[in-house]
């Protein structure tokens, strides 16, 4: 999450600000979405999900690439603590650390290759900061940090927070890749995060060029090539581009030290609102949202003193 990026992304979803228009569909490419820089105070990252014209992937509704950088000492991440409903955050990382708290009074440090996911339902409170060890010396960060739609039924649902050590989720090799499952259902294998819709989130390495058959058994695909480059449907997608694939593409080549995320599932079951840190269907629910942390009214973070004041817009 993010103190003014999210602000300006989410200012733009709602207003619908942003008028780009879809790239022209191609045998195996929808769409491709370039990051776009947002400077988050310290450090930057490529913001790719929501874009006016498409702001979502099946239940993917924010996705961020977070660095690589390098933290100076005596430096960090801090993030305040800050507010959330009506969806869920996915927070993965390749390099560095970062400290969770959340108002359910959760502490617990986010390490490369695990997965810790943040259902907000009604409303949760989280900040996330580097640890006072970590602030001693230079750290390396990089990662990814999504949001998924809470289904409609499942919106107001109560808040929480479960996290799954990197050895508690599928890893094997696939045609030369390494893969690892996120969270839902791919290549025939589950992950143990439990989500209510139809998702799928891969983390694929490919240390050698090779190929990799792509999920078939969802409606919405896409995959963000996070380093290196991919072949689709004999198009070439860089580092930094997301391409939403249609219902022809079966199939990415890979080159050699390429890093991939591959990710959707099921379309959102109607339309999301995406105002600051908040989504709903409903207009009216992010009012009450603003209204309930402007005026106090969602729970704190142990341990905490700060927090993000509402943006004024």
């Amino acid at each position: 999450a993010a103190e003014d990026g999210l602000r300006d992304e989410g200012r733009r979803g709602l207003q619908g600000a942003l008028s780009m228009t879809s790239p022209a569909v191609t045998s195996a490419i929808l769409d491709r979405i370039e990051g776009r820089s947002r400077d988050l105070g310290g450090f930057t990252v490529a913001r790719v999900l929501p874009i006016g014209h498409r702001k979502t992937v099946g239940p993917f509704i924010f996705f961020d690439h977070l660095g690589p950088t390098v933290l100076a000492a005596g430096t960090g991440m801090d993030v305040r603590p800050h507010p959330h409903i009506g969806l869920a955050t996915v927070t993965y990382l390749f390099e560095g650390r970062i400290r969770h708290r959340d108002s359910l009074g959760t502490v617990l440090d986010i390490e490369p290759g695990a997965v810790n996911w943040m259902t907000a339902g009604r409303g949760i409170v989280h900040s996330e900061r580097s640890t006072p060890e970590d602030r001693l010396g230079p750290l390396p960060m990089h990662g990814i940090q999504s949001w998924v739609a809470l289904p409609q039924a499942e919106a107001e649902c109560e808040p929480a927070f479960v996290h799954h050590p990197a050895a508690t989720l599928p890893q094997w090799q696939h045609e030369g890749a390494t893969l690892r499952l996120i969270a839902g259902t791919a290549y025939g294998r589950e992950s143990p995060v439990e989500f209510a819709w139809p998702i799928f989130y891969v983390h694929a390495e490919w240390p050698r060029a090779g190929s990799l058959p792509l999920p078939a058994e969802h409606a919405e695909r896409a995959v963000y090539v996070v380093r290196g480059a991919v072949l689709i449907g004999g198009e070439r997608i860089a580092a930094g581009t997301m391409a939403v694939l249609t219902e022809a593409a079966s199939r990415l080549d890979a080159e050699a030290g390429t890093v991939a995320m591959l990710l959707g599932g099921a379309p959102v079951d109607g339309e999301r609102v995406v105002w600051w840190n908040f989504v709903s269907a409903s207009p009216e629910r992010i009012e009450q949202a603003k209204q309930d942390w402007e005026a106090g009214r969602f729970a704190r973070v142990p341990g905490e003193t700060e927090w993000i004041p509402l943006p004024k817009s």
